[in-house]
């Protein structure tokens, strides 16, 4: 009896590991390598399967999502001889689960060489300032030749990033002292550039200045040569109104010879010739004025001797 409990019970841990091994269930963006006595039969893709317990067996479980793999800083020598280390980031993804599975050992290692590879033929023709500058066009053709080996293993290299280029440390310090002399340089421009372009503006606004300055005393001089001609005019307009004689003018001008005179520096008077026009015409005027007649009754004006001419006085000699 206890021999037949058993193998009830043999069977039924049977039938439950055959259960087991018949369903497989394949998560989402996965994929499983099925192989039938060693030998690959089909890929399991997402979702509930069956295979045939005991017989087909799975060989390999594929993430098909986009992995992301950083590879440690690799030195590489660049043209100019000067040796760098540059750290790089792989984004790939697997299309196909047999061929990454059959075609090579091991895709992370392969593309990890591969790139190593790669970098150094692609850095080795260039110098350092232009690998420093050049991530792009490094990126690029570091992805194309990836891409292009990986195509036979099912792997779709997507992006190639360098993470970092660290020159040796002797040329760090010699790039960072021709950048500090480079920002003194562009400083020193920019300063002469703005005290150029302040001395200009100045300038400018000097001269515009000037030539507004200039203006306004041409226009004040216009304005006071047209006041002073409106003001002789209407005196002369004014004399000819009132019609004056030779006497009257006589003498004004006479009136006016002190005002000539005044003042402290004047150390030489030089006496205008028309001054003995005047004096006829006062002594003329006095004459008739003093006359028995009385008047212009008077019929023969006595006749007044003519003045001598003034004498100019001479400045003294020092």
């Amino acid at each position: 009896m206890s021999a037949i409990i058993i193998v009830l019970i043999i069977l039924v841990v049977l039938v439950f590991i055959a259960l087991i091994k018949t369903i497989q269930v394949i998560p989402q963006a996965s994929a499983a390598i099925v192989e039938r006595f060693g030998r690959y039969t089909r890929t399991l893709n997402a979702g509930l399967n069956i295979v045939v317990p005991f017989i087909d067996s799975i060989r390999n479980r594929i993430d098909l999502r986009e992995q992301v793999v950083p590879f440690p800083p690799q030195p590489v020598i660049t043209q100019d001889n000067l040796v760098v280390n540059i750290d790089t980031v792989i984004y790939y993804q697997v299309t196909d689960a047999r061929a990454a599975t059959y075609e090579v050992a091991s895709y992370i290692q392969a593309i990890e060489q591969l790139t190593v590879t790669t970098l150094r033929n692609i850095i080795g023709g260039m110098d350092l300032e232009r690998t420093l500058t050049s991530r792009e066009e490094i990126n690029a053709a570091l992805r194309g030749v990836l891409d292009e080996a990986t195509g036979k293993w099912g792997i779709r290299v997507n992006r190639v990033e360098l993470k970092a280029i660290e020159p040796p440390t002797s040329i760090q310090d010699s790039m960072e002292k021709q950048m500090r002399a480079d920002r003194d340089k562009r400083a020193a421009i920019l300063t002469a550039e703005g005290i150029r372009q302040s001395q200009i503006l100045t300038a400018e606004g000097e001269k515009q200045s000037a030539i507004l300055r200039a203006e306004g005393e041409a226009k004040a001089a216009a304005l006071r040569a047209e006041g002073e001609a409106q003001a002789i005019r209407t005196v002369f307009e004014s004399i000819h109104a009132g019609d004056p004689d030779q006497k009257l003018l006589s003498y004004q001008y006479l009136q006016m010879l002190p005002k000539i005179a005044e003042g402290d520096a004047n150390k030489l008077w030089i006496v205008p010739s028309e001054i003995g026009d005047a004096l006829k015409g006062l002594s003329g005027a006095f004459g008739n004025f003093g006359s028995p007649s009385g008047g212009s009754d008077a019929k023969t004006p006595p006749v007044m001797p003519t003045p001598p001419a003034p004498r100019r006085e001479q400045p003294p000699i020092d």
